[in-house]
């Protein structure tokens, strides 16, 4: 359905290994974390704003409308089946989980507001470029946020434990 994703996610493997170091000296994370960082957000880019198959091969198919039937969290066995759901889950949390292990600082509070932001910044993108064939769904940006939520709540307890084993006396 998406044959621009696997590019997509090379290209964000190059990307990402190329501008972790300078990116994890700006954020003061590790190289490894502000790789999975990078990548992530790569991967988030690629599944959700290439074309789908058929918009490559029939033209523009995309609606002109944003569904908001649903505005509340996923049933728990939507979120357990593979699929749609879980899918949008899954993939932010490790962008949130790298958020969440960066230092306190401003750069920080931005970032999560960025995060926070790019649910939504990718929703309208599907409404107003409907070469892409993607449907804008109020879902969607739950799903995101969620997945949002339960990485960097894991971050930031990794954070912490992280703190409390440094300081722990040898």
């Amino acid at each position: 359905m998406l044959p621009w994703f696997l590019p997509g996610v090379v290209i964000s493997i190059v990307v990402s290994i190329a501008a972790s170091g300078a990116v994890g000296r700006a954020l003061g994370v590790r190289r490894a974390v502000a790789w999975v960082m990078v990548l992530s957000l790569g991967i988030i880019m690629a599944a959700t704003l290439t074309p789908q198959r058929e918009a490559l091969a029939f033209g523009t198919q995309g609606s002109p409308s944003c569904d908001l039937s649903r505005l509340g969290l996923a049933p728990l066995r939507e979120v357990l089946r593979l699929g749609d759901t879980g899918g949008n889950i899954l993939m932010f949390i490790p962008l949130g989980a790298t958020i969440g292990l960066l230092p306190r600082s401003r750069r920080k509070a931005a970032i999560v507001i960025a995060a926070i932001a790019l649910p939504f910044a990718i929703e309208t993108t599907q409404l107003l470029a409907p070469a892409l064939d993607r449907a804008c769904e109020s879902a969607d940006v739950i799903d995101n946020l969620t997945g949002l939520v339960i990485g960097l709540a894991g971050g930031v307890v990794a954070w912490r434990l992280a703190g409390a084993v440094d300081r722990r006396p040898h």
